[in-house]
């Protein structure tokens, strides 16, 4: 069974904060609290630390550990934190035991790393990982973790994976998955996510198969946007969903694929342009062309500008 404690608190927009670097391309925690601080008073129902956004991948576990319990203390309760979690699957348990030190609520399961393995090996990998620690967990779903509905069933099984992120995209095996789920496990309280880069972007396709909950990347450096959409998604308004969309969101998600890593560094840009210096993503990523970042700049503009016409 889930656990109410983290699954019935995961009801609104879910933000995804970047992770700070000093100019010295050091950890800068006042920084990284500052942007926590700013999401949760802006309106954010959940905060996910040190995952793909905050590049999770280029951190050190005591950087990790520190940002994690940075963003416990700056939420101070108000909120769930849910950290990454990744690797292999001994480096994975030991990332879930630093966040559970760290006072995380909640653990979002990366893909395994470097390897494509069968089902019955991810089904292993994300059992031992739901194993070691106390904490929930939220499996995603992308790259080289992707699962038939078979596997889901089983995975909803353990008793503390309560949910499936799903950054694949494929609406047809996703709604195979959740109508498998609801039929081998009926009464279960399985939770499912839009985990797409901008999620915004396929908001109505998944919200027609029952999928609401979803991670705003946009929210880390335009809260105002995100919740406009968020508001208008669940409450049927899709005119102004349709609105921002054509204006605001496929553009983006243009500007988005005129680059590797835009996913992540598109998005610090962006937190550095609303006036919080968050510093530069580490390597093997890098910073966006400066033609890009006026591209964005423009764009939170229209963005915004659509707001108000609305």
């Amino acid at each position: 069974m889930t656990s109410p404690a983290l699954a019935e608190r995961l009801d609104g927009l879910l933000f995804f904060p970047v992770t700070a670097f000093g100019p010295d391309g050091a950890l800068d925690l006042d920084a990284f609290r500052a942007h926590v601080r700013a999401g949760v008073e802006a309106g954010a129902a959940a905060v996910f630390a040190c995952c793909g956004t905050g590049e999770f991948h280029a951190l050190s576990p005591e950087e990790f550990r520190a940002c994690v319990a940075a963003a416990v203390e700056e939420v101070a309760g108000r909120v769930p934190v849910v950290a990454g979690a990744g690797y292999g699957t001994a480096l994975a348990v030991q990332y879930a035991r630093l966040a559970e030190e760290a006072g995380a609520d909640g653990l979002l399961a990366m893909p395994p790393y470097l390897v494509v393995p069968g089902q019955e090996g991810m089904l292993r990998h994300y059992a031992a990982l739901a194993a070691g620690t106390g904490l929930d967990v939220i499996v995603y779903q992308r790259d080289n973790a992707v699962f038939t509905p078979e596997t889901v069933v089983e995975l909803a099984k353990v008793p503390n994976i309560i949910g499936l992120k799903d950054g694949l995209g494929d609406l047809d095996l996703m709604q195979r998955i959740i109508s498998a789920v609801r039929t081998e496990l009926p009464g279960q309280d399985f939770l499912y996510f839009n985990g797409l880069p901008t999620a915004e972007l396929t908001g109505l396709a998944y919200r027609g198969i029952g999928v609401l909950l979803y991670s705003s990347a946009v929210f880390a450096f335009s809260p105002e946007i995100a919740l406009a959409f968020h508001k208008a998604l669940t409450t049927g308004d899709d005119a102004t969903v349709n609105t921002l969309i054509d204006g605001f969101y496929r553009p983006l998600v243009n500007l988005r694929n005129q680059g590797r890593g835009y996913a992540v560094s598109l998005v610090k840009a962006g937190v550095r342009m609303r006036g919080l210096d968050v510093g530069e993503v580490r390597p093997p990523l890098s910073e966006p062309s400066a033609a890009h970042v006026k591209e964005l700049a423009d764009l939170i503009e229209q963005g915004l500008a659509l707001l108000g016409d609305r």
